[in-house]
């Protein structure tokens, strides 16, 4: 999996580099864009993202299921270059969140031990929730080379982006919802909530390489985090990745 997504991120990124060198052609004449002021152009300056998220390098215990999913949003600034203004550098700022569920595992950030516990629930005899999650929220800073096939409206035409995204931790929790015994039999009721906050687990740093493809104010997007989730000692190697959408403008 680690493989096809670079593998991925890279293909569009060779897409990207053949589409600059080829200009549009009108009645077979090239049509200089370069005549267009593109400063003030809507081009991707709000995105808003939405879709699944799971862990690479897991085992059977660390392993998220279920529906897990990031929520980002982020404020770009967009600079077209003034050679090929088919292509632009953005950067920005926002928030990324992220939420891995488990089922029959238990991740215990509030542990003192010296790596981060997951215990598995699935013996009859232990307590756990009929729902859990973990949660980060991270600051973010993305920066994207762009191409759009058409400059002057990217909201109207193809689009492509490689990047990176730098983050760095906000908050980390986790929630577990309704405790149960090993009959499942609800120990405080079904609208029973715990919410552990603590981070020492995690790395506060994070870098991601990041890819979109899309047409008009719809793209897809995909992302892998370079980084390790966990610091250094505290538990297994794990790299988060994301594939979703895009909904983007202004």
């Amino acid at each position: 999996m680690k493989t096809i997504l670079l593998g991925c991120i890279f293909l569009l990124g060779v897409t990207v580099s053949e589409a600059q060198v080829k200009d549009t052609t009108v009645k077979g004449y090239k049509k200089s864009w370069t005549k267009f002021d593109l400063s003030n152009r809507a081009n991707d300056h709000f995105m808003l993202q939405y879709g699944f998220d799971s862990w690479l390098g897991t085992s059977d215990t660390t392993a998220p299921s279920g529906f897990s999913r990031h929520f980002n949003f982020y404020f770009m600034i967009d600079k077209p270059s003034k050679n090929n203004q088919h292509t632009s550098v953005a950067y920005g700022l926002g928030l990324g969140s992220s939420n891995i569920f488990f089922t029959n595992n238990f991740v215990n950030l509030a542990s003192q031990t010296g790596t981060l516990p997951f215990t598995s629930v699935t013996n009859a005899s232990i307590n756990h929730f009929k729902k859990f999650k973990l949660t980060t929220i991270f600051l973010e800073a993305p920066v994207e080379a762009r191409y759009a096939t058409n400059p002057t409206t990217p909201d109207k035409g193809y689009k492509f982006a490689v990047g990176l995204k730098f983050g760095y931790l906000i908050t980390a929790y986790t929630k577990g919802k309704d405790a149960v015994d090993g009959n499942g039999n609800s120990l405080y009721g079904p609208t029973y909530k715990r919410k552990d906050y603590d981070s020492r687990f995690i790395n506060h740093a994070r870098v991601a390489a990041t890819a979109r493809v899309g047409l008009g104010n719809f793209s897809l997007d995909a992302s892998y985090q370079i980084t390790n989730f966990l610091k250094a000692n505290t538990g297994p190697t794990i790299n988060p990745f994301s594939i979703g959408l895009t909904i983007s403008g202004l």
